[in-house]
């Protein structure tokens, strides 16, 4: 697959993910965190997570708008910022294994992560493909 239609799709599902789980973390911060962590979240840890949702719905509308052109520096640039997330997002939901039953959420969501971080690498740093 092209490199450019490869970014695009990417960048597409990030729009999408990201998005959406910003909207989420602004609504209902505690239900995100109890869903992914199986733990409680209050006080100052819900103005964080709300922050956070802010920051991921962003993270979703650069990547949505940078679908468009996603072989542009600005794209590149949405993608490396995209990349960065995704690992740093694997790393810490694999480290936040909950000391009980239920983590396979974050479990998963940490798959996820690192799956969209490797295509983001292949996209990224990998050989660009010719078309026949």
């Amino acid at each position: 697959m092209d490199k450019t239609v490869w970014l695009a799709n990417i960048l597409s599902i990030g729009g999408v993910l990201e998005t959406g789980t910003g909207l989420a973390l602004l609504v209902d911060p505690p239900a995100v965190a109890f869903l992914l962590l199986r733990s409680p979240l209050a006080g100052p840890g819900v103005v964080v997570a709300r922050l956070a949702g802010g920051g991921l719905l962003a993270l979703g509308i650069a990547c949505w708008y940078g679908r468009g052109t996603p072989s542009t520096p600005a794209g590149l640039g949405v993608s490396r910022a995209f990349l960065a997330y995704n690992l740093v997002a694997c790393a810490v939901l694999a480290l936040a294994r909950p000391p009980f039953p239920g983590g396979l959420v974050a479990l998963g969501a940490s798959v996820l992560h690192g799956l969209l971080a490797a295509a983001l690498v292949t996209a990224l740093f990998g050989p660009m493909s010719r078309k026949p």
